[in-house]
């Protein structure tokens, strides 16, 4: 689709410097825009580019004062950075925007859909599921048997959902992500045979939570595994049976966190960090990356790293030690050298 340099500033409630009949069709970075392209510039370091861009329409801050000559046509806004991530989620809109139900797929005959739904071609939807409205469910997506989501939610191709899971309004689950898969359950015989523990709960994901590509959230061994209402999951992270994340948290690639324990609102989870089971996190927790955590957090708010886990500053300050290890090895070794020089001295 093709938009004027005009309506483009229509829409941001911004101001046109240039020909506002310029026309673009693609977004770009200012550094490498093409004609036909709308790029932004929020940071003074890519000043630079504004005056060699051969983009065909920059957005710009109201206040900025130009150096040199420019060839792109200006669109002038209050805030660049705000106004080109309307225009994102726009074009990330617009090019999402299908509907209709392929073929083949398959849709038992007792499964509820809502109005207009996209279900992309070898989706598989079970008996007894329920789809609210306006949901996207693309190609090689299985829904279980009872699965309920909720309006407005979007799979990605070959999202599996296992039975009984619950998704709610708004919920986004990227290419991969498994739903629902069994929690690690195994009971230890005499025989040193583990007997496996039928998982016979759900997963629920309440309203706006987003999860990562290849992503797992097990099913509950009973009760549910709850991800409460915003929460945000990275690519390949690990939730185990009965965890609950709290609201608004957000968790990076590679986090694995262990069953039954109870993460709080407003948490930052950094990239492969560890969380051992049956442990409680307090609401607003920063864990760094590569943090292991073995034991409960009860102080909100506050910074965690390293493992065993210990206050971030107290993180810093010992891996400041940890790397003049070498030197203080090497002033060791000269001093025993000299105290047993001494000792055989006399």
């Amino acid at each position: 689709m093709q938009f004027t340099a005009q309506d483009i500033s229509f829409l941001l409630n911004g101001t046109v410097e240039g020909d506002p009949s310029v026309t673009v069709s693609q977004l770009a970075k200012i550094e490498e825009g093409t004609a036909g392209s709308l790029s932004f510039l929020a940071n003074p370091k890519y000043e630079q580019y504004l005056y060699t861009t051969q983009a065909s329409a920059v957005i710009v801050n109201n206040d900025l004062q130009l150096t040199a000559p420019v060839t792109t046509t200006l669109i002038r806004v209050e805030n660049a950075y705000s106004a080109f991530s309307v225009l994102l989620e726009k074009y990330n809109t617009i090019k999402l925007d299908k509907k209709g139900i392929e073929q083949p797929s398959f849709i038992h005959e007792s499964a509820q859909v809502g109005d207009d739904p996209y279900i992309g071609a070898f989706a598989y939807i079970g008996p007894n599921a329920k789809i609210g409205n306006n949901c996207k469910i693309y190609p090689n997506t299985y829904i279980g048997d009872n699965a309920t989501l909720g309006n407005n939610v979007t799979l990605f191709a070959g999202v599996k959902v296992y039975f009984d899971c619950v998704l709610g309004d708004n919920v986004i689950v990227h290419a991969g992500a498994v739903i629902g898969s069994d929690g690690f359950g195994f009971a230890p015989g005499a025989d040193g045979v583990y007997a496996k523990i039928s998982q016979i709960g759900n997963v629920i994901l309440e309203e706006n939570v987003e999860v990562g590509a290849n992503a797992t959230i097990d099913r509950a061994t009973m009760g549910s595994t709850v991800v409460r209402k915003g929460a945000k999951i990275d690519n390949l992270v690990q939730i185990a049976h009965n965890v609950e994340i709290g609201a608004n948290t957000v968790i990076a690639a590679q986090a694995g966190i262990s069953g039954s324990t109870k993460i709080g609102e407003q948490v930052m989870i950094a990239g492969q960090v560890g969380i051992a089971g049956h442990l409680t996190i307090a609401n607003g927790s920063q864990l760094s990356a590569k943090t292991g955590i073995n034991s409960s957090i009860t102080n909100e708010g506050a910074a965690w790293g390293g493992t065993p886990y210990m206050p971030y500053k107290d993180y810093l300050r010992a891996h400041a030690k940890l790397r003049k290890l070498p030197d203080l090895d090497k002033k060791v070794y000269e001093l025993e050298k000299l105290i047993n020089e001494l000792r055989n001295a006399h």
